[in-house]
């Protein structure tokens, strides 16, 4: 963010600082506003399955602080609608049996958009969900759920980013792009990047035919994007809105274990659809 003129930042053990060139009101003094000690990164989550199987992470969101969206009385929040989707998902993959689970997490805790998709990649994962519930205004009546990738546009910004980055030891692919030049590196995340956004969206379409008889869905129910939980240049990446949190049908659909289960049982006939065609395309 800019900081205006005589603004000194420090940066130390303690956390960040910002000191002024003096109190309002023409006191004496600098003015020192310590913004606290930098987080740590969050812990890793736990795995659950089948050793040896593909694993997808499911990130609920919002949560903590953020409680994202609300219903029009204020009653629902949308973190607690995201978790408990999720959690249901979650089950209903590992009694398929066929991938490995991991929730981003798995109680009501912030986490940033980067961390969300940074615990996909750290782990692992060969397909990342991020669950949320829409918003609309009062006078509007939307309804129905949604299903977003990252926009090519947003993917290629992230892609040229990541190859100018000074920290090149971003491992891509399985692949190291410590002491590669920046064109090089290009040119692996851009192919990282193609592949990945063809296998989302390639899942976003199967996700959609495996729900469409039992999930309300928009009329424009296949979207890009440019949301930063999708931007993770090597794993295929998601997000559902599920329903809209201000439209009362939505709402006591997607708040119901009818509506959970129907969520869950697409998400789970999708998932093993998609690995079983990978596996058969190998």
């Amino acid at each position: 963010m800019p900081f205006g003129a005589g603004v000194l930042v420090l940066v130390s053990l303690g956390g960040l600082f910002l000191i002024g060139p003096g109190r309002a009101g023409g006191q004496a003094g600098p003015l020192v506003i310590r913004l606290g000690p930098a987080q740590p990164p969050p812990p890793m989550p736990r795995v659950l399955g089948p050793a040896g199987r593909p694993l997808v992470v499911i990130d609920p969101g919002h949560g903590g602080h953020d409680p994202g969206a609300a219903s029009r009385d204020g009653a629902v929040r949308e973190k607690d609608v995201a978790l408990a989707l999720a959690e249901a998902v979650r089950d209903r993959l590992l009694v398929r049996g066929r991938v490995r689970v991991a929730l981003t997490r798995g109680d009501d805790r912030y986490l940033t958009l980067r961390e969300r998709f940074e615990i996909a990649r750290q782990l692992g994962a060969e397909l990342f969900v991020s669950l949320h519930a829409d918003a609309a205004p009062m006078s509007d009546a939307a309804h129905g759920a949604t299903i977003y990738t990252l926009s090519e546009v947003a993917s290629d910004r992230e892609a040229a980013l990541l190859a100018q980055s000074e920290n090149k030891a971003d491992i891509v692919r399985g692949v190291n792009l410590s002491g590669r030049s920046s064109d090089v590196a290009s040119i692996l995340i851009d192919l990282a990047q193609r592949e990945s956004r063809d296998q989302a969206a390639s899942f976003a379409r199967l996700l959609h035919r495996e729900a469409a008889t039992s999930v309300p869905f928009r009329p424009d129910h296949l979207r890009t994007a440019s949301l930063i939980v999708l931007k993770a240049p090597d794993v295929p990446s998601i997000l559902l809105e599920a329903g809209y949190i201000t439209n009362d049908t939505d709402l006591a659909f997607i708040t119901s274990a009818a509506g959970r289960d129907a969520i869950a049982d697409a998400f789970a006939s999708a998932v093993t659809i998609h690995f079983a065609k990978q596996l058969a395309a190998r």
